[in-house]
């Protein structure tokens, strides 16, 4: 458990040095929440579907919290490049304890930046129907932070070199984004893209956060949707850390 904690605590200090990293991640959600928020919101408001900066900002939360998680992976390659993964596996600890420690420092930071972009939302005019509600959206935020960050740690763990990973990444981490319903309704879709949109776990985070938020524009039903992030979460922390385990030194 000492492992744990020393491998989360170091993620926290990493994060808390670089403030620029801190101020570079609310660059990209300021700006989907300026630029769609109030640009498409006369268009959403036309269209009978209310506030759109109210639809989006859950959206934009999921964003930040993604981005920052699945993106935790790209530690471990600097780790790697630098020579503390070595370091830290030959010490006499379980790989899953340094697996479990470095997830869950990845996942915290990006709760971090979530709540960091949840107020830049409530300053920006959103406003939660329930202020009582929040824990349960923060519930959502660390459930989304859990399954990316050990998502993230899986792939880091079978990759050499940094640019692969941000090949992969660009190659995932988009689509599930756009496909989250994020800036738009899951309702009335497709076929196709209806089905599409289901397999996508984020789509059920931001669908909770949603619910716990108050607005009418959800698609799912919120047991629902927290039991497939729980389901999916433990599933990608048992990959993860199997794939952790297969790291050669």
């Amino acid at each position: 458990m000492n492992a744990i904690y020393i491998l989360w605590l170091r993620e926290l200090k990493r994060y808390k040095r670089s403030r620029a990293q801190i101020i570079a991640s609310l660059g990209q959600p300021m700006l989907y929440l300026l630029v769609l928020g109030f640009g498409l919101g006369p268009i959403f408001k036309r269209a009978g579907a209310g506030n759109y900066l109210q639809f989006v900002a859950p959206g934009v939360i999921g964003m930040s919290v993604l981005f920052s998680s699945i993106f935790s992976g790209l530690g471990l390659l600097w780790d790697r490049q630098f020579g503390f993964l070595k370091e830290t596996l030959v010490a006499p600890v379980s790989r899953l304890q340094i697996m479990i420690g470095r997830t869950l420092g990845g996942a915290t930071v990006a709760c971090i930046q979530g709540m960091l972009v949840l107020i830049l939302c409530i300053l920006f005019g959103f406003r939660p129907a329930n202020l009582s509600a929040i824990p349960i959206a923060i519930g959502f935020m660390v459930l989304i932070a859990l399954l990316f960050a050990a998502l993230g740690m899986a792939i880091g763990s079978g990759l050499q070199d940094m640019q692969g990973f941000q090949l992969i990444m660009n190659f995932l981490v988009m689509p599930i984004y756009f496909l989250s319903g994020a800036m738009f309704p899951l309702t009335g879709l497709g076929v196709v893209l209806s089905y599409v949109t289901r397999i996508d776990p984020l789509a059920y985070g931001i669908d909770g956060m949603r619910h716990a938020f108050g607005s009418p524009n959800v698609a799912f039903n919120l047991t629902l949707d927290a039991a497939v992030l729980v389901i999916l979460a433990i599933v990608l922390l048992i990959f993860g850390a199997w794939r952790f385990h297969k790291i050669e030194i």
